[in-house]
């Protein structure tokens, strides 16, 4: 008879639900229907990555001390559901909700976010963090991974804001830690 621990199969479980989440990410309403958003799934070495590079814009720009904590957190996770959207206007007649009068003006300034791309995102956001709640994997919506996955440029050139959602199941959640110091101790700071 083979037992099977629940250790040998986390891994395998938390990817499962990354995968969920990501399907919930794809199907969460989007103005006037058009999709904007890319979606993305790291395992362990892409955490890696991604904390390192968390840890060199930290160091290199001077950064609050949140990256670095945020850098040392992630390392936790067995794997992190990316979501990102691209920049285009929505051509909603009467808006303004960018700041700009309209769409026309908006794309003078093409970096701008347009309102209903941030607020689809953030309606995807929720939707797969739900999901691993549904799954009681532990998670937390972090911009930082975010900021260090569009220096990577891992969801393509068109996408201007992301976010990191790291998944870990572990008999506590290593992404409230908020002991400053001895992150940035671990972080080798």
């Amino acid at each position: 008879m083979k037992v099977y621990f629940e250790q040998e199969l986390r891994e395998e479980s938390v990817m499962a639900v990354a995968r969920e989440m990501m399907t919930a990410a794809r199907t969460a309403p989007k103005a006037r229907g058009v999709d904007n958003l890319v979606i993305a799934l790291l395992n362990r070495e892409g955490i890696v990555a991604v904390s390192d590079t968390l840890k060199a814009m930290a160091l290199r720009d001077k950064l609050p001390d949140f990256f670095l904590r945020d850098a040392v957190n992630i390392l936790s996770a067995q794997a992190m559901v990316l979501i990102g959207t691209k920049i285009v206007p929505m051509g909603l007649t009467p808006c303004g909700m960018c700041g700009f009068v309209d769409c026309t003006e908006k794309n003078k300034h093409p970096h701008h976010p347009c309102a209903f791309n941030t607020g689809d995102l953030g309606i995807a956001v929720g939707s797969a963090a739900s999901v691993a709640m549904d799954h009681r994997v532990d998670n937390r919506i972090m911009y930082t991974a975010g900021q260090a996955v569009l220096e990577m440029g891992l969801l393509g050139e068109e996408v201007r804001i992301a976010y990191g959602i790291p998944l870990s199941v572990s008999g506590k959640n290593p992404f409230m830690d908020r002991d400053k110091e001895a992150l940035i101790k671990l972080a080798g700071q």
